[in-house]
C-alpha cells in the first residue's frame, strides 16, 4: 500500500499547462489566447486574499486583495470561461479579454473546492436578473433573465435586447431602458445591475441629453450669434467648432496645430458647461510656464474677475491646501504638483478638467501620466498641438485619459500597427489612417493649411552660411570621435555606455561649434551666425515696429547676440528656463508693449505656450533634432491674432552636422501625418533603436557636404544675409533622425577645451570658473552663468561643472596625486 502511494504521489501531474513567455507570442496562438493565458498563468500564481461576499459557494462576488499593493477588486463568478465573469481592476475594463489575474486567481482557488465539477457543469442559474457590461471590442450593455423573471419582463426583454447577440441592448434604444427597469420594479422582480454598466448607461444618456441641450441653445450651430458672443473676443468659426465638440463629447481631445487657438477654445467650452450644464469646478493643468498666462487669459476672455476666477496653485504644501480649499471657479497647477496634491485635488473634486499641451504625459510610465489617469472628473477637455511626436505608443497615454477604451488595449493595437522583422524588433507601422479613423469621435484637429483664409502668410528660408576656420577645427575634433565610434559600431554592432555617451557628447558639440566657438570655449568667440543675423537686423528695424523672436537651444547663443544688439542700441529680453515663472509674464508684456524692445531671445525650455504674434520674424539660431519642436517655435508668432506675414530664417552652418540636419523631419512628420492628417500609412523603422540610432548617425554626418573656412578678414566683418556669404536653399527630406536625444538643452554647460592646455593650465580654467560660479550664486543680481542651474519650480541652485577629456583628466589626477604625496611626506 505504502509503495503504491509513493508511485501515485510521485507520479507526474496530467495536462500540466506550458508556460508562456511574457515577451514572444507562440507561433500556434492567437493574440487573444497568448493574452489570456498570460493572465491566466500570472493568476494563478499569487498569493491574493480572496473574501467569499455572499452565502453561494461559487456563482457569488469575492474580494480579492493585493498586501503588497494594498489594493482590493471586486470580483464576480458566473462561469469558467471569459465575458460573463466580472472584476473592477482596469486591466479587466480595458483589455477586452473577459478575464484578470484576479479573476485566474479566484477560478483556480474555487476550482480545487469540492463540489465546483458539478457546480460549473450545471452553469450559473440565479433567481435574479442582471444587467451586466461586455467588452469584446465594443463596450454593450447584456441582460441575463434569472429563472424566476415574470413573463412580463421576459417579453419585454425580447423586444428590447438582441436575444441572437447574447441579449445585447441596440446602440439606439438607450432611452427605453429606463422603462424597462421601472417595468422589472413594478412585477416585484430582483434585477441587479452592475456599477460598470451603469456608469457606461448613464455616460451614454448624459451624451444625449447635452447633445439635444445643445442644439436648443445654438439651433444655428457654429455661426449662432450667442455663441458667437459667449466670450470677450468673438470666436472664429472652426473655434466654435472645437468647444462645441468638447462640450458635446464630454471628454474630448482638441489636436489643432499650434497657434490656432486651442486656450480659447477650452475657455469657451468651459463657460458653457458652466452655464448650462452645472459646472462650477474646473481644474487646469499646464506646465509651469503657462500657469500665470492661463490665469490672464481666463479673466480677459471669459470676463470673470478676482481670485476666485482663476486661482494659480502655488508655495509649499500648506499653502497649496489652503488653496485647494477656497471656493474658485478655476484652479491652475503644474504636472509636477499633480502626485503631491492629489488627495487635495480628489477633495475638491473638479468637473472639468483641462490638460493643456498634453505632450507632456506621452510617456504612461511617468509620475505625471499616471496621477492625471487617477483625476476623476466628468468632463475632460485635452489640448496639445503634437499629439504624436516621435512614436505611434505616445497616443496611448494622451487618449486614455480622455477615454480608456476608445483605441482598445494596448496590446491589441500594437499587435494590429506595429510591423516585426523575424527577430521581433519593431521596424515600422502600418495601417496607421484606421487609428484616426478610431480617434475621429473623441479628437478633433484642423491643420492651418485648412484655416488659412484665417491666417497671414508664411515664408520659410534656410540660409547656410560659412564657418570659420576655428569653428571647423572644432567641428572636425568632434566629428572624428563620431567617425570612430561609428566605425566600432560597423564592426561589432555593440556600444558600451561610455561610448554612447561619448558619442551624444561628440555629436552636441558639433551642433554648438557651428553657432560661435564661445559655446565650447569662453575665451574665444568666432563665428559668422551673430553677425549675420546683426545684419539681419539691420535692415528688418528700418521698420520702427518690426520685432523679431530668436531661438536657440543654449543661452550661450544669447550671450555672444545681445553683444551685438548691445553694441546696436537694440532693445530685447532674454527668456528661458532659468527664469522663474512668475518673472515671465513681465518679459513677454515688455516685448509686447515697448518699442523699444526689439528682440525676444528664447530657448525651448522657456517656450512652451507663449503668443508672441506682434512679431512677425522668427530666426533660428540652430536647427531641433524634433519637427514638433521646430513647429512649437515657429507657431509663437504665426497664430491667431497675427495681422503680419510671416518669415521663419533658419541659420544652416554649411558643411556641418547641421546641414546633414535639413533631412531630419521627414520621418517624423510622416508618423504623425499618417494617423492625425490621414498621410501615408506605411512608414518603416528598421531595426533595433539603437541600430536607428546609428543609422541616423551616419546619415545625418554624411550629409553633411562640403565646408569652406572664411579668413578672419571676412569673419570680421558681417555677410549680408542672402549674399555671397549665405546660400539660400530649400532642402528636399526624405528621411529622418529616428529617436536621437543627444546634446545639453538651456543652461547646460559645454565641456572644457583641451587644446594646447597642460594638466595645470586645464585644472587653473576649472578653478577659476568655479570661483566665478560660486560668486553668481551667492549674488542674485550677477549675470546668468553656465555652470548654475536653478530649479524653476523650487529655486534651489546647483552646480554642474564640466570635465576636460579623458586623457587631460588622468593628467590632472596624476598632477594632484603626485601634489598630495609630497604634502603628506612634508606633514610626516
Amino acid at each position: 500500500m505504502t509503495s503504491k502511494r509513493r508511485n501515485l504521489k510521485s507520479a507526474p501531474k496530467p495536462n500540466k499547462e506550458p508556460k508562456f513567455s511574457r515577451t514572444h507570442a507562440p507561433a500556434d496562438l492567437s493574440p487573444v489566447d497568448w493574452q489570456r493565458g498570460l493572465r491566466r498563468q500570472f493568476g494563478r500564481e499569487q498569493a491574493f486574499g480572496l473574501e467569499n461576499l455572499t452565502s453561494e459557494p461559487f456563482f457569488s462576488e469575492f474580494r480579492v486583495s493585493n498586501s503588497a499593493s494594498k489594493s482590493s477588486y471586486r470580483v464576480a463568478i458566473r462561469g469558467l470561461g471569459p465575458g460573463g465573469n466580472f472584476c473592477s481592476c482596469p486591466d479587466y475594463a480595458s483589455s477586452e479579454l473577459g478575464t484578470c489575474k484576479h479573476l485566474e486567481f479566484t477560478l483556480a482557488r474555487l476550482e480545487k473546492k469540492r463540489g465546483a465539477r458539478t457546480a460549473f457543469a450545471r452553469g450559473y442559474q440565479p433567481a435574479f436578473s442582471e444587467l451586466y457590461l461586455r467588452n469584446d471590442g465594443k463596450r454593450r450593455v447584456h441582460f441575463r433573465a434569472g429563472t424566476d423573471c415574470p413573463p412580463a419582463v421576459s417579453k419585454a426583454a425580447a423586444g428590447l435586447f438582441d436575444t441572437e447577440h447574447a441579449g445585447t441592448l441596440p446602440d439606439e434604444r438607450f432611452r427605453e431602458l429606463e422603462a424597462f427597469v421601472s417595468l422589472a420594479s413594478k412585477c416585484g422582480h430582483e434585477l441587479r445591475a452592475y456599477d460598470d454598466a451603469l456608469d457606461f448607461i448613464a455616460g451614454r444618456l448624459d451624451a444625449d441629453r447635452r447633445a439635444s441641450t445643445l442644439d436648443q441653445l445654438f439651433p444655428r450651430g457654429i455661426v449662432d450669434p450667442k455663441l458667437r458672443a459667449l466670450l470677450k473676443v468673438p470666436l472664429y468659426p472652426y473655434q466654435a467648432e472645437g468647444a462645441l465638440f468638447a462640450v458635446r463629447n464630454g471628454r474630448a481631445l482638441i489636436g489643432d496645430d499650434m497657434g490656432l487657438g486651442k486656450t480659447i477654445q477650452a475657455i469657451a467650452a468651459a463657460e458653457i458647461l458652466a452655464r448650462h450644464f452645472g459646472v462650477s469646478k474646473v481644474l487646469v493643468i499646464c506646465p509651469t510656464s503657462l500657469k500665470y498666462q492661463w490665469q490672464s487669459e481666463i479673466t480677459r476672455f471669459s470676463g470673470r474677475k478676482g481670485k476666485n476666477a482663476a486661482r494659480v496653485i502655488s508655495g509649499g504644501r500648506a499653502q497649496r491646501q489652503k488653496d485647494y480649499v477656497l471656493e474658485d471657479f478655476c484652479k491652475i497647477t503644474n504636472y509636477e504638483k499633480l502626485q503631491p496634491d492629489l488627495d487635495l485635488i480628489a477633495a475638491w473634486a473638479p468637473e472639468l478638467v483641462i490638460v493643456d499641451e498634453a505632450q507632456r504625459v506621452k510617456n504612461w510610465n511617468t509620475i505625471a501620466a499616471r496621477a492625471l489617469k487617477r483625476i476623476d472628473s466628468s468632463y475632460a477637455i485635452v489640448l496639445t498641438g503634437t499629439p504624436l511626436e516621435n512614436k505611434l505608443e505616445e497616443l496611448i497615454s494622451i487618449v486614455q485619459f480622455v477615454d480608456q477604451h476608445r483605441l482598445g488595449p494596448t496590446w491589441k493595437l500594437l499587435h494590429e500597427h506595429q510591423v516585426k522583422d523575424e527577430a521581433g524588433r519593431v521596424t515600422g507601422y502600418t495601417g496607421l489612417e484606421k487609428i484616426g479613423q478610431t480617434l475621429a469621435p473623441v479628437m478633433i484637429r484642423r491643420r492651418k493649411s485648412e484655416v488659412l483664409r484665417q491666417l497671414p502668410s508664411r515664408t520659410d528660408q534656410n540660409l547656410l552660411v560659412p564657418m570659420t576656420e576655428m569653428q571647423l577645427l572644432l567641428h572636425q575634433e568632434n566629428a572624428d570621435v563620431v567617425a570612430k565610434i561609428v566605425q566600432r559600431w560597423r564592426k561589432t554592432r555593440f556600444l558600451s555606455d561610455k561610448d554612447q555617451r561619448r558619442l551624444t557628447c561628440a555629436l552636441q558639440n558639433m551642433r554648438m561649434s557651428c553657432n560661435s566657438t564661445y559655446l565650447l570655449d569662453q575665451e574665444t568667440d568666432h563665428g559668422v551666425k551673430a553677425d549675420e543675423l546683426a545684419a539681419l537686423f539691420d535692415k528688418l528695424f528700418a521698420d520702427p515696429k518690426a520685432k523679431a523672436v530668436v531661438f536657440s537651444q543654449w543661452t550661450r547663443t544669447h550671450d555672444i547676440i545681445i553683444r551685438r544688439l548691445e553694441a546696436r542700441g537694440i532693445g530685447y529680453v532674454s527668456f528661458h528656463g532659468g527664469v522663474p515663472s512668475d518673472k515671465r509674464p513681465a518679459l513677454v508684456e515688455r516685448f509686447r508693449d515697448d518699442p523699444s524692445c526689439r528682440v525676444f531671445l528664447s530657448t525651448d525650455a522657456g517656450s512652451t505656450g507663449l503668443n508672441l504674434q506682434h512679431a512677425s520674424t522668427l530666426v533660428n539660431m540652430d536647427l531641433p533634432w524634433n519637427p514638433a519642436v521646430l513647429e512649437q517655435r515657429i507657431a509663437r508668432i504665426h497664430r491667431m491674432g497675427q495681422v503680419r506675414q510671416v518669415q521663419v530664417v533658419n541659420f544652416v552652418a554649411k558643411g556641418t552636422i547641421e546641414e546633414g540636419m535639413l533631412s531630419v523631419l521627414a520621418f517624423k512628420r510622416s508618423l504623425s501625418a499618417g494617423i492625425l492628417d490621414g498621410g501615408n500609412g506605411e512608414i518603416s523603422l528598421g531595426g533595433s533603436r539603437l541600430n536607428r540610432f546609428m543609422k541616423d548617425v551616419e546619415n545625418v554626418t554624411g550629409r553633411m557636404g562640403e565646408g569652406e573656412a572664411v579668413t578672419p578678414s571676412e569673419e570680421a566683418g558681417t555677410i549680408v544675409a542672402g549674399s555671397a556669404g549665405a546660400e539660400d536653399i530649400n532642402a528636399d527630406v526624405d528621411t529622418g533622425m529616428g529617436e536621437l536625444a543627444a546634446g545639453q538643452t538651456d543652461g547646460a554647460a559645454p565641456p572644457l577645451r583641451d587644446i594646447g592646455l597642460d594638466p595645470w593650465q586645464a585644472l587653473m580654467q576649472v578653478g577659476t570658473q568655479f570661483v566665478t560660479a560660486l560668486a553668481a550664486a551667492s549674488n542674485p543680481n550677477a549675470a546668468a552663468h553656465p555652470w548654475i542651474e536653478r530649479d524653476s519650480i523650487t529655486g534651489a541652485q546647483s552646480l554642474k561643472i564640466p570635465l576636460p577629456a579623458p586623457e587631460t583628466a588622468r593628467q590632472i589626477a596624476d598632477a594632484l596625486s603626485s601634489l598630495a604625496d609630497s604634502f603628506r611626506n612634508r606633514i610626516a
